[in-house]
């Protein structure tokens, strides 16, 4: 099914067509899965069918209409977004319940009081609320313990565990799963040829295995086909597999790629976390290998781990000092401290192969 260009989340839409026929929309929901599959579309599209004055059979909006014009040019009134300001690390109070002069008098908590100006609803959706902070989420608690009955309130984040309990504890939750990679190779495709990115025309191999290495997510498979990440992730597997490893210029390389993404905290945290997880796939494939598996991986890691003499304890140790630093990146740890760390803790683990006895 793809429900208003949505593709790949058939169980989320057929949940919210259902609830909708049976006239039993929820006032508050909680949006999870990892970044980059579809959720604040998700979001976004439901918000605008739910103020569509006619929609058709399948919760499709009609289109026509005022509330379908608005909605489509980010305009309605009765929609409304926050999002974390990029020079921000939390989603600010004021967002919620106007700056401090406007106490109560502005922001989405008295927004959502408001009489629906087009239709029957007011929809809020919340973005980045894995971001929302302890003070924001108190104002918010008592519009989602007590919901106007026009209102639907949307909070879009990645885990449950990084809501705080209070919130989780007052919303609907709905999970959604990784894409396909056949789906993220459709929307990559049509994301390059409409022009969205700006990135050169792929070749169909390396559109295929950029799909294919995303783990479902569209926002990963649009990073891997950087050229620069690309290039680095070639020079990350020959330090790899090198003994001993290289940290001090693994460290230096690495922090220039990230500086490279420029001075904003969520493009750098995403290539580091790229750079982290091409280490993790390195480490999986020294341990299958190892354990007999025969499973053939990427090309570049086989060829990689076909060079590296080191050991299953060792490839272990570095999968758990990679893991436990893409862990720290999403705790929005300072990046170059955490390189650092990271190369450091490689770098101790894989020494040279000890000399060859003698005869």
């Amino acid at each position: 099914m793809v429900w208003q260009g949505i593709e790949g989340q058939d169980a989320v839409v057929e949940r919210f067509i259902a609830a909708h026929a049976q006239g039993r929309v929820g006032g508050a929901y909680l949006f999870l899965g990892m970044p980059g599959i579809g959720k604040g579309s998700c979001a976004r599209a439901l918000a605008k069918a739910l103020v569509c004055s006619a929609p058709q059979a399948g919760l499709i909006p009609c289109g026509a209409c005022a509330s379908c014009v608005q909605a489509t040019a980010g305009s309605h009134p009765d929609i409304d977004v926050v999002e974390k300001p990029e020079d921000r690390s939390t989603l600010p109070l004021e967002a919620f319940i106007g700056d401090a002069n406007h106490r109560m008098r502005e922001g989405l908590c008295w927004r959502l009081l408001l009489r629906p100006a087009l239709g029957g609803r007011k929809v809020a959706i919340i973005l980045d609320a894995d971001h929302l902070g302890e003070e924001a989420a108190n104002c918010l608690l008592k519009t989602l313990e007590e919901p106007p009955d026009s209102a639907v309130i949307i909070l879009v984040g990645t885990a449950l565990e990084r809501q705080l309990p209070t919130i989780r504890s007052r919303c609907q939750i709905v999970r959604f799963a990784p894409l396909g990679s056949d789906a993220v190779e459709r929307i990559v495709r049509h994301a390059i040829e409409a022009g969205h990115w700006d990135l050169p025309p792929p070749s169909a191999d390396l559109l295929r295995d950029s799909a294919e290495r995303s783990g479902g997510s569209v926002s990963r498979a649009r990073l891997l086909l950087d050229p620069a990440l690309e290039e680095f992730r070639g020079r990350l597997l020959g330090w790899l597999c090198r003994r001993p490893l290289p940290g001090v210029e693994l460290a230096v390389d690495t922090l220039a790629l990230v500086d490279a993404a420029g001075k904003e905290a969520p493009p750098r945290r995403a290539r580091l976390k790229i750079v982290l997880e091409a280490a993790l796939d390195f480490f999986r494939a020294a341990l299958r290998r190892d354990a007999g598996d025969a499973t053939p991986p990427d090309a570049l890691v086989a060829r990689a781990v076909g060079a590296w003499g080191g050991t299953a304890e060792e490839a272990a140790v570095g999968l758990r000092h990679s893991l436990q630093a893409i862990e720290s990146v999403d705790r929005n740890a300072h990046l170059p401290t955490l390189v650092d760390a990271w190369t450091t803790q490689l770098e101790q683990i894989v020494q040279p192969a000890p000399p060859a006895p003698r005869p």
